[in-house]
């Protein structure tokens, strides 16, 4: 049965969370965004651009704000990258386009290009318009994609755009993947993911929530459609497989992060431990600060010059108030019916850097919720038993792909995003799913001829 598209209407942010969760970067009235946007130098061969993995035409959507042409600015945007509005909050611009910028080279900040991006597709929303695309004329061809995320999302829009209808299936109740449900709400409020798809959904893409795609149902779904698109992310978070690691008040990042976002959490006890040293273990970190936690402590078995965490992320961390444990590693979790402690032990690194545990120098933290950002399996396991789809290859979990075209080893079977990236950036599910779905209508071009 397909949904109604209408999404956040029905999900609005709780109002503890958004007192909790305010824009880590406010907006820009108009006035700021003009002054800002005139200090672009539109340069020509623009770094900002290349380093987009969308490739939007920064100056030139900047140059459109500048001339107070919101809607022309936009509609550049969207064009190259169509969840544009969640990308500019979402999107880690200090190591991308605002890390390119060249005032970089005469020592002057460089030009706040996700704030001018958000500017622009803010006003877009604002407006009531409608997205500025149209549905191609129909092909008559189909195409079933699994998952709701940012990758599956850009592929339904290029294919839409070409005629071709477009079946998203999803586990979940809300579209969005990890835009919705994991990116912390500071960043990129739930109602804003949805708001979004709101749009995108008026190019016509069928929605069916709640409802999960196992083998058997991917064999129906090969047979029934003229390509299959593979937008099924990662899998749940690795577990630390010690002695109490399933006592009540052991949880993982991204339940955690769900759960505050959609307001089913809105408190945590005083002491919190996140393990991991990621993106998600720092989002998950701030957010129980946040939420009241008085002593959140960050537990990493190497030193801050290894984690995966970008440093803005880690200073704004700091900021926050969480607390940094390195070179340990948990040996166990302690308590009766509830997490009380986690016992661990200091880490020493070997001439081959391997880790070794320091005889006598266990330790224990006071704690009373844990949580878990060690990483993710992935989520792939069922395509090696659904019938043709075993022929799809895969390297190391992840599906092996065709870079330019998302085309995997068997010629039906399309992928994109964190099942074939190892989990990377929403906008590196969103240039992915934008070249499958102009792979796949130029595979369908050539299988069916041109419509």
């Amino acid at each position: 049965m397909s949904d109604s598209a209408v999404f956040s209407k029905h999900r609005p942010t709780h109002p503890e969370i958004a007192a909790r969760f305010p824009d880590l970067h406010p907006p820009f009235d108009k006035q700021s965004a003009t002054v800002e946007s005139n200090r672009c130098l539109y340069c020509f061969d623009a770094p900002c651009t290349t380093a987009c993995p969308t490739h939007i035409d920064v100056p030139g959507f900047i140059k459109k704000i500048a001339s107070g042409n919101l809607a022309g600015s936009a509609r550049t945007i969207l064009d190259a990258n169509i969840l544009g509005a969640s990308c500019s909050r979402a999107c880690p611009v200090q190591v991308l386009c605002e890390g390119a910028c060249v005032m970089h080279r005469y020592n002057k900040q460089p030009i706040q290009i996700a704030r001018l991006q958000r500017f622009a597709m803010d006003a877009l929303h604002q407006s009531g318009a409608a997205l500025p695309f149209a549905p191609g004329p129909d092909t008559g061809r189909s195409v079933a994609l699994i998952g709701a995320g940012p990758a599956s999302l850009a592929c339904a829009a290029e294919l839409r755009r070409r005629g071709i209808r477009a079946i998203i299936y999803e586990t979940r109740p809300l579209p969005g993947g990890l835009n919705t449900y994991g990116v912390a709400e500071y960043k990129l409020p739930l109602v804003e993911s949805l708001r979004e798809i709101e749009m995108l959904s008026g190019l016509g893409i069928d929605f069916h929530f709640n409802e999960r795609v196992d083998r058997e149902m991917l064999v129906h779904l090969e047979r029934e459609h003229d390509a299959v698109f593979l937008g099924v992310g990662l899998g749940a978070i690795h577990q630390l497989g010690i002695a109490g690691d399933q006592l009540a008040g052991v949880t993982n990042a991204l339940d955690f992060i769900a759960g505050y976002k959609s307001g089913a959490i809105l408190t945590v006890p005083q002491r919190v431990a996140v393990i991991g040293a990621g993106n998600t273990a720092i989002d998950a970190a701030n957010a129980a600060r946040r939420l009241g936690a008085t002593s959140v402590h960050m537990v990493y078995r190497r030193g801050p010059e290894k984690m995966s965490a970008f440093a803005f992320e880690y200073e704004h961390s700091k900021q926050e108030g969480v607390q940094f444990l390195w070179h340990v590693q948990p040996i166990g979790i302690r308590g009766s019916k509830t997490v009380e402690a986690l016992n661990l032990i200091q880490l020493a690194a070997a001439v081959d850097d391997s880790l070794i545990p320091l005889p006598g120098s266990e330790l224990e933290l006071p704690v009373d919720l844990v949580i878990l950002a060690i990483g993710q399996a992935t989520h792939s396991a069922f395509l090696a038993e659904a019938g043709s789809a075993a022929k799809i290859a895969f390297d190391g979990g992840r599906i092996v792909i065709d870079r330019a075209t998302g085309q995997t080893s068997h010629p039906k079977f399309f992928a994109g995003g964190d099942c074939t990236n190892g989990g990377r950036e929403v906008v590196d599910a969103v240039a992915d799913g934008k070249r499958a779905g102009i792979g796949i209508a130029a595979w369908l071009e050539v299988q069916h001829g041109r419509q």
